[in-house]
């Protein structure tokens, strides 16, 4: 018990959980619904391209951050977005995981009969993806959501590099408060590091059922 009071009076680590709870929820809800949208219009539609445009899109998912990292810095420099929530959120807004996953529930499980039966009673495309589509992904979006949420609470490099100041640290980057030039603090950064891993512990044990689902669904066996 002494060591995590030690850790939050050393550094201010209310204020590092606050700003990861911010940046994860703002990446989760981008996330899921770009990977949502782009699913259900890779999943249902045809049109000229749509496999090599899925293919390229997924590739993507084989670049680590460091390949673009510092153009995507410079332009967050020209924006302006260093050290703001915008700027540490910006490289966690899509996922091709979360794509892969929704595009293979769409195309596999959702029947095209009940989209057109929606067509035939005068349905829109946006009031079919909203009324139809959606309310049928939500176990596989609250999957998508975890990945998403496991992906912005657990990054350090871009947050370490974009934010200036120490109130924008998060809580990774906090645990560097720990670690002097010749000594490191086991106890505090211990107790600092599982605080840090109790909410992705506590969202995998809550619905690690949507975790099983989505991945079985993906087609993955």
């Amino acid at each position: 018990m002494l060591n995590y009071v030690r850790a939050f009076q050393t550094a201010p680590f209310a204020r590092f959980f606050l700003n990861s709870l911010i940046i994860t929820a703002m990446s989760t809800a981008v996330i899921v619904a770009t990977s949502t949208v782009a699913g259900y219009v890779f999943g249902k539609f045809r049109f000229p391209g749509d496999t090599p445009i899925f293919m390229l899109f997924l590739a993507t998912a084989i670049l680590p951050l460091e390949t673009y990292m510092v153009p995507l810095y410079l332009t967050m420099r020209n924006w302006h977005w260093i050290n703001t929530y915008p700027g540490m959120v910006a490289p966690y807004l899509v996922m091709s995981f979360g794509v892969f996953i929704m595009r293979q529930y769409f195309s596999t499980a959702l029947p095209d009969e009940l989209l057109d039966a929606a067509r035939i009673d005068g349905a829109s495309e946006w009031r079919m993806f909203v009324r139809i589509a959606v309310p049928a992904a939500a176990s596989h979006m609250a999957a998508v959501a975890i990945f998403a949420a496991i992906q912005a609470w657990t990054g350090f490099i871009w947050p370490l590099i974009i934010a200036s100041s120490q109130d924008m640290y998060t809580i990774e980057v906090g645990l560097a408060f720990f670690q002097q030039r010749y000594t490191i603090d086991y106890g505090a950064i211990t107790a600092g590091a599982t605080v840090s891993a109790l909410p992705i512990i506590a969202v995998f044990l809550v619905f690690r059922r949507h975790i099983t689902e989505g991945i079985a669904f993906s087609g993955f066996r």
